[in-house]
C-alpha cells in the first residue's frame, strides 16, 4: 500500500496501529492526496481480509507537527475555483465518502488532537470514538467566513455534538479551546501537551481488552441505534450535503470569500 500523506506504525504486537498525518508543513491539511490516503487505509481496514491487517484491535489518528490538522489545504482550495459544478461535486463525494470510510471503521478509532483542529481537522474528530486533546488545542468550524458551510463534514459533526451546538457554532465559525469541546461532546478528555501520549495509549490498551468481534458489535450498534443511520438513508444525506457546498463553491460569494482568504484581505460582505 502506497501511502504519501500517512505514516503507519504497528504497536503492542501488531494490535495497534498508529496512523499519523504527515503533512506538517501546512498544519495536516487536506489536498485530494491526503483524501485519497486516508481513503484507502479505511478502505482496508474496514475489509480486513488481507492478514495484514486482520490483528489490529485500535487505531490511534495524530498529526505530526505543531498541529492535528489545519481543515482544507489553500492550494487545494484554491483549485475549487476554477472547477465546474459537476468537478465541484465528485471533488466534494470524495471527501464525503473518505469521512464516512473513517466513521464506518469495525475498530475503535482514537484521536490525539493537539495544536489546531479546524475544518475539516474538526470531522476526524467526530468520526473518532475517544478523543483526548491538549488542553490548549484550537477548534473551529470557520467555513461559513469563507463563504461556505461544513457540509461534508455535517453529518458526523451533528451526530458528535448535536443540533443544538451545530446551529451556534456552524453559523458562528466560533474559535474555542478543549475546555469547551469536552463541554459540548467533541472531544472526552483534556490533559497537558506532556501527559498526551501516555493518556492516549492508555485508552488504547483498554480498548484492545475486549473482545474483537463484540467491540465491532457495539460500533454497529451504535450507528444503528442512536444514530438511525442505515446505510441507504446516511448515503443519501451524504450525497445532499455534497451537492450543497458543490453548489455553494462556484457561486460569488464562496469565490470572493476564498479569494479574499488567499489574498488576505477581509471579503467584500464584511466592508
Amino acid at each position: 500500500m502506497e501511502l504519501k500523506h500517512i505514516q503507519l506504525k504497528k504497536e503492542e504486537n501488531g494490535k495497534i496501529l498508529r496512523l499519523q498525518l504527515n503533512r506538517p508543513e501546512v498544519r495536516n491539511s487536506f489536498n485530494e492526496v491526503l483524501i485519497e490516503d486516508l481513503h484507502t487505509i479505511f478502505s482496508a481496514l474496514n475489509l480486513r481480509e488481507d492478514s495484514e491487517w486482520s490483528d489490529i484491535r485500535a487505531v490511534i489518528l495524530e498529526g505530526n507537527g505543531p498541529s492535528f490538522c489545519g481543515g482544507g489545504d489553500l492550494n487545494w482550495m484554491k483549485k475549487s475555483l476554477e472547477l465546474s459544478r459537476e468537478e465541484n461535486l465528485k471533488d466534494c463525494q470524495k471527501l464525503s465518502h473518505m469521512f464516512f470510510t473513517m466513521d464506518r471503521c469495525p475498530v475503535p478509532l482514537i484521536g490525539k488532537v493537539h495544536g489546531h483542529a479546524i475544518g475539516g481537522g474538526v470531522g476526524l474528530v467526530s468520526v473518532c470514538d475517544h478523543v483526548i486533546a491538549a488542553e490548549d488545542t484550537t477548534f473551529s468550524l470557520s467555513e461559513v467566513k469563507l463563504g461556505l458551510i461544513p457540509a461534508c463534514i455535517g453529518p458526523f459533526v451533528i451526530a458528535k455534538i448535536g443540533p443544538s451546538q451545530a446551529r451556534s457554532l456552524f453559523v458562528s465559525g466560533e474559535r474555542f479551546r478543549s475546555d469547551k469541546a469536552k463541554a459540548i461532546g467533541l472531544i472526552h478528555e483534556t490533559c497537558s501537551d506532556n501527559e498526551i501520549e501516555e493518556k492516549t495509549i492508555q485508552v488504547a490498551k483498554r480498548v484492545i481488552e475486549g473482545g474483537p468481534n463484540a467491540i465491532e458489535a457495539a460500533k454497529f450498534l451504535i450507528h444503528t441505534l442512536t444514530r438511525d443511520l442505515q446505510k441507504e438513508e446516511f448515503s443519501k444525506s451524504l450525497e445532499f450535503a455534497s451537492a450543497e457546498l458543490a453548489q455553494l463553491r462556484v457561486l460569488p460569494e464562496a469565490q470572493e470569500g476564498l479569494r479574499a482568504f488567499l489574498e488576505k484581505r477581509s471579503p467584500s460582505w464584511r466592508a
